[in-house]
């Protein structure tokens, strides 16, 4: 994790809910269960818990992972403070601490674009190994078309630290996702959709694109 994320936890103020995607998601495939405490949820790269909470508040039975401490500890608070429970990870999620073929689920909002492409794929890896067959995966990340790709200090093709504008400025790296490169990481799955979501910043002056991905193990 870059250390960046543990100072950005310590003194930001953060979403509480989460976006409409990922309850669409959620919703799609878990909503008609009648026993919900026996569908299993991951929150891959959960921050403060935003959709920790929804999932868990919903009757899922949710585990969650951040690699900052301050992070988690903050999400774990949020949910005690509304007599929620889930299971919380302090850890990476490029080795995921759960046996194989153990979710129904996983979700990535807007977590694994601060990877470089070899962890990014690695992540996808280990959520491809605790998935269950059948089991279902979403990622939200942002394409090149969006602000801030191409600004700051280049990594490696796609990816950018030091973004001096926008909505990713002071937010560490930042890889600008491809939609072919989006299907590759999805590529042992037995199918994936994805789909883009646009908004305009700045008085439609400035865009940020995103891909809504889906898959199916």
């Amino acid at each position: 994790m870059d250390p960046i994320w543990e100072e950005i936890f310590r003194s930001t103020e953060w979403g509480k809910y989460p976006p409409e995607y990922v309850i669409r998601f959620v919703a799609t495939n878990f909503y008609a269960e009648r026993k919900k405490r026996e569908v299993r949820l991951l929150d891959l790269g959960c921050g403060v818990g935003a959709c920790t909470w929804y999932m868990s508040r919903e009757g899922f039975r949710v585990s969650a992972i951040d690699g900052s401490p301050t992070a988690v500890s903050r999400a774990e608070d949020r949910l005690r403070s509304e007599s929620l429970t889930a299971e919380f990870r302090t850890g990476d999620y490029k080795t995921l601490p759960w046996p194989d073929d153990f979710f129904d689920g996983a979700l990535d909002n807007l977590s694994f674009i601060c990877n470089v492409v070899e962890d990014w794929q690695r992540a996808v890896s280990e959520v491809f190994r605790v998935l269950k067959p059948g089991g279902v995966f979403l990622s939200a990340s942002f394409s090149p078309e969006s602000w801030g790709y191409g600004l700051g200090r280049q990594i490696e093709p796609g990816t950018f630290t030091e973004i001096p504008e926008g909505p990713l400025k002071d937010r560490g790296q930042n890889h600008f996702v491809t939609e072919n490169e989006l299907r590759k990481f999805m590529s042992k799955f037995q199918s994936v959709n994805i789909d883009r979501e646009s908004r305009t910043l700045c008085n439609q002056q400035k865009v940020m694109n995103m891909w809504i991905a889906t898959a199916k193990k």
